[in-house]
């Protein structure tokens, strides 16, 4: 905490320079945000089918082939 503090009474970044890093950190900000939108959702999904599909009771058909 007390090198924020530091930083934020030492202006160590030029303005443009400071512009240019918070352009870089929200535009990766929002695309973290935005993937976890899009692609964590569906694999969760796919996660809770293969596991529900593994503890559910097998069919005889298929407990003749294991054996």
């Amino acid at each position: 905490m007390a090198d924020f503090k530091y930083l934020k009474e030492h202006n160590v970044l030029e303005p443009w320079e400071q512009s240019i890093f918070n352009s870089v950190l929200f535009s990766s900000m929002a695309m973290v945000i935005y993937t976890s939108y899009v692609f964590v959702p569906v694999h969760v999904c796919l996660a809770v089918k293969f596991f529900c599909g593994i503890c559910e009771e097998q069919p005889e058909s298929t407990m003749a082939l294991i054996n």
